[in-house]
């Protein structure tokens, strides 16, 4: 044994134990408050609640960790301190996801209704069962929130004729992932589902393609089903989107 290391004796590792333990409990509350959800153990709002008391303990369990390495080093316990660290980073990352949403929530409007054409959003139709009738826009005050937080987001005009464009729409909406419920090339107007990876939220879209000579028009409008606050996600979708078929047209 190295000199002035303490031996890995029972006693000096109670307090990095159950700091420990109480760091992984915290991670597997922040676990579960998604995957519950995703499950249908419980509802969101419940969801959110174990988030939080998963932060909460999280931090708590950063500042037992803080103080147990502390003392595994002043008293030269090389097996304490291990513990203590992992502990340490177990705390932060059961506080750190949910803060770092809080933060990203707090930098985003309480929208959750995202369109590139907010004179004329594109309307649901197959869809419109789903969401229980819930399918106007939120109009002036929504359309102004988007605008200042999400500029960038407008019509797209696609170098290509409006059946190059639809084709085009169609398959990059089934490389994200997006569970299709209408395609109806007719009408330009494709029709689907997202569900997001924690918490299993289902978001539903709609895209719209009108002829313009020998270009196409694209309009998408990105709608969550529950909530206020989509913390920038109908957003995300719609640049991720757009970027894409973009790429495709050139």
């Amino acid at each position: 044994m190295q000199r002035g290391t303490r031996p890995f004796t029972g006693t000096g590792l109670m307090l990095p134990l159950f700091a420990a333990a109480c760091a992984l409990v915290s991670v597997l509350l922040l676990l579960s408050s998604g995957f519950g959800t995703r499950l249908n153990l419980w509802q969101f709002r419940t969801g959110f609640s174990i988030l939080k008391v998963a932060a909460y303990s999280g931090l708590g369990c950063a500042l037992l960790a803080l103080v147990s390495g502390v003392l595994a080093v002043r008293k030269r316990h090389l097996a304490a301190v291990i513990l203590s660290l992992v502990a340490l980073l177990l705390a932060i990352f059961a506080f750190g996801v949910p803060y770092s949403w809080k933060q990203k929530a707090q930098s985003h409007p309480r929208i959750h209704d995202i369109s590139t054409d907010l004179d004329n959003p594109p309307n649901f139709v197959d869809i419109a069962p789903l969401r229980q009738g819930r399918v106007e826009h939120g109009g002036a005050m929504i359309a102004a929130l988007q605008l200042k937080a999400y500029p960038d987001i407008k019509t797209l005009v696609l170098p290509v004729s409006k059946d190059q464009a639809f084709a085009s729409a169609l398959a990059t909406a089934r490389e994200m992932g997006w569970e299709i419920v209408a395609a109806v090339p007719a009408e330009g107007r494709i029709e689907a589902t997202d569900t997001t990876f924690w918490f299993g939220f289902k978001d539903d879209i709609v895209i719209r393609i009108f002829p313009a000579g020998e270009r196409s028009l694209l309009d998408i409008r990105s709608v969550s089903r529950v909530g206020i606050s989509d913390v920038g996600t109908n957003a995300e979708r719609i640049r991720t989107f757009l970027a894409k078929i973009s790429h495709q047209a050139k």
